[in-house]
């Protein structure tokens, strides 16, 4: 619909939505095997805006150095892996991302870095975007995650919330306490009851959540949550979903 009918002059509200919702940002799924596109080289070009895929991983590292807030994107780093640095070598114009940690006897390139490590700096990349969009929806970010990172990765979360608005689905209970432990995260539980989401518990935002729960039921989605966090200032959703599917139903209400 957006493309055939955002017309600026007969139709401006529909371009204006059209506008809106190419800002949003859905990083569905890392890849992280041999042929994964972040693992090689590419060419050194200004990447403002990360992409979906992670391929642009060492461009949009370097530019966050140069045009983005670097303090934080090494405080990033030190604080899931202390005593690490990731940096960018450059070689006739080519990117090559460089992991530096004490015990090593050299940094190793993005081919070398375990899943886990890749995943987790791919992360950070995504969420210290120079140009944070207002809406970043995250699909189990915890996937292939040592769970010692989880909690690291909530902070990061929790950091990108105050800029654009997150949400995140997860399967993982660890990421799930984290957040919870934050003082601005209010928890709305949501259960399942004769293939009805039904709710306890719920704060300022519980009405909003079970209007989307109710909107994925008549679209057939058969929502199947077992727990919502939502940030006091409602800047930061976090949707926890036992099914794989949600995800993507609760995507196609925005397509």
């Amino acid at each position: 619909m957006f493309t055939q009918i955002a017309d600026p002059e007969r139709a401006p509200e529909v371009l204006r939505v059209r506008e809106v919702v190419r800002g949003w940002r859905h990083y569905d799924h890392f890849r992280s095997d041999r042929d994964a596109p972040p693992r090689h080289t590419q060419l050194g070009t200004r990447t403002s805006v990360f992409g979906h895929d992670g391929a642009d991983l060492a461009a949009a590292w370097q530019t966050i150095r140069e045009i983005g807030d670097e303090r934080a994107l090494d405080k990033a780093v030190e604080d899931a892996f202390p005593g690490a640095r990731v940096s960018v070598s450059v070689d006739d114009g080519r990117f090559t991302l460089q992991f530096a940690q004490h015990g090593l006897l050299r940094p190793l390139n993005a081919m070398e870095l375990s899943d886990g490590t890749l995943r987790y700096v791919l992360w950070i990349a995504a969420m210290h975007t120079p140009r944070p969009p207002p809406l970043m929806v995250l699909n189990e970010p915890e996937t292939s995650l040592h769970p010692n990172l989880l909690p690291a990765l909530a902070r990061l979360i929790v950091h990108a919330s105050s800029r654009s608005q997150v949400w995140m689905v997860s399967h993982a209970s660890r990421l799930i306490s984290a957040l919870e432990a934050d003082r601005a995260c209010q928890p709305i539980a949501l259960e399942k009851d004769i293939s009805q989401a039904t709710h306890r518990g719920a704060g300022h935002a519980g009405r909003t959540r079970l209007a989307l729960a109710a909107a994925l039921a008549r679209r057939g989605a058969r929502p199947d949550f077992h727990g919502w966090f939502c940030h006091e200032t409602d800047n930061f959703v976090v949707i926890f979903a036992r099914h794989k599917r949600s995800f993507k139903r609760l995507l196609a209400l925005f397509n």
